[in-house]
């Protein structure tokens, strides 16, 4: 077992800890405050190649490991989870599903500018009547020949309205159930196809988060990802990896809470002595750090099967359920420890606390997790 990273992805974990710390942090509470999309920093973040970090150089990526982009991930969402996961959704749901998936010249076309960063993705599964329950697909995309017809609604979109690119899943078959259904790559601005207002969320309010209404859209039969009855397949076998990039948005926000919280807790005094002196708050952090260590093993060892090539269904699950929940407590217990100073926009935490919750639900909520990793330890 070796536990050290090598000299590239230490200085990948290096330019995207400098990143966050220069481009990220000025205006964060400001971005979250307002609702607004990190644009100029997600731009930079392309330049960078962080969101198309897996995909091969033949088709514009940077080619590297799963380890490099939990590192990444990680370092990116101590400072703004609202950044990290336009990252995480362009890297592991629609980069990853186009080069996994796609057809030749669907790379060519679509993955090229989406792994280079010129252009923004969306995967677009969640409907007002299918959220954890994938297979009630509402959205039906009726086979017309020589293209499909597509009408719905899809909810909680992420890059709903910056995106280009779309990956929509949708029910061919009804018949046939989940069988039936397919994926297809829709582009922004095709007729028929608009945008929802964007939702005002508890956390991660920098994200552009919105639903999506299709009507009548026509979509190339060329469009379509892999064999007819392949979307929903298609679907759960990326949102394996996605759940790794969720787990490692998750530890990051609650290192971030972390490393404030410590460092508070040394500047601040009581009763004649610095609060980290105290019991109370020393084992406080105690319990804070050990339990972001477990996560973080869980979640580089996810990382690392999917790089070797192992199954990683379990692994992904268990990450994403046990780092989420790390980041619920770490970042609860941050603002304790800051006390009425946590409880303020000026010191971070509060948004950290607000920031982590989501990643209890969205990519399969933690129940869902507990559903998948159960089936895997019964087989």
């Amino acid at each position: 077992m070796h536990f050290e990273l090598s000299e590239e992805q230490l200085m990948i974990q290096q330019a995207a800890r400098d990143f966050a710390q220069q481009e990220l942090k000025p205006g964060v509470i400001e971005r979250d405050e307002h609702q607004k999309f990190p644009a100029e920093q997600v731009k930079k973040l392309g330049e960078l190649g962080f969101l198309g970090m897996m995909v091969s150089e033949k088709y514009n990526g940077s080619g590297l490991d799963a380890i490099s982009y939990v590192l990444v991930m990680e370092e990116l969402s101590k400072i703004d989870a609202s950044a990290s996961v336009v990252v995480s959704v362009n890297n592991s749901l629609v980069c990853y599903g186009l080069e996994a998936y796609g057809s030749e010249a669907q790379k060519e076309k679509y993955l090229k500018p989406l792994a280079a960063g010129e252009k923004i993705g969306a995967f677009c599964l969640s409907e007002p009547e299918a959220g954890s329950d994938a297979t009630s697909q509402r959205t039906t995309a009726e086979d017309k020949g020589d293209y499909y017809l597509l009408n719905g609604t899809k909810n909680w979109i992420t890059n709903g309205s910056t995106a280009s690119t779309y990956l929509v899943i949708a029910q061919t078959h009804p018949e046939l159930r989940h069988k039936g259904i397919n994926a297809f790559i829709v582009e922004k601005g095709m007729e028929g196809f608009t945008t929802g207002p964007k939702e005002n969320k508890l956390g991660i309010r920098g994200s552009d988060t919105h639903s999506l209404m299709f009507n009548d859209v026509k979509v190339p039969k060329e469009n379509r990802i892999g064999e007819d009855g392949f979307g929903f397949k298609f679907a759960m076998k990326t949102l394996e990896g996605g759940r790794i990039g969720i787990a490692a948005q998750a530890l990051g926000i609650a290192q971030g809470a972390f490393e404030l919280a410590t460092q508070y807790a040394k500047e601040r005094k009581s009763f004649g002595k610095p609060i980290a002196e105290h019991q109370a708050i020393a084992f406080k952090l105690a319990d804070m750090a050990t339990q972001i260590e477990a996560a973080r093993l869980l979640v580089y060892k996810a990382a690392w099967l999917k790089d070797q090539g192992l199954p990683y269904t379990q692994a992904g699950s268990m990450a994403k359920l046990f780092a989420s929940k790390v980041a619920m407590d770490v970042t609860i217990e941050a603002v304790q420890v800051h006390g009425g100073y946590g409880f303020v926009k000026e010191y971070h935490v509060e948004r950290l606390m607000r920031d982590a919750k989501i990643t209890q639900i969205y990519e399969g909520t933690s129940e869902i997790q507990k559903m998948v990793i159960s089936r895997e330890v019964i087989r």
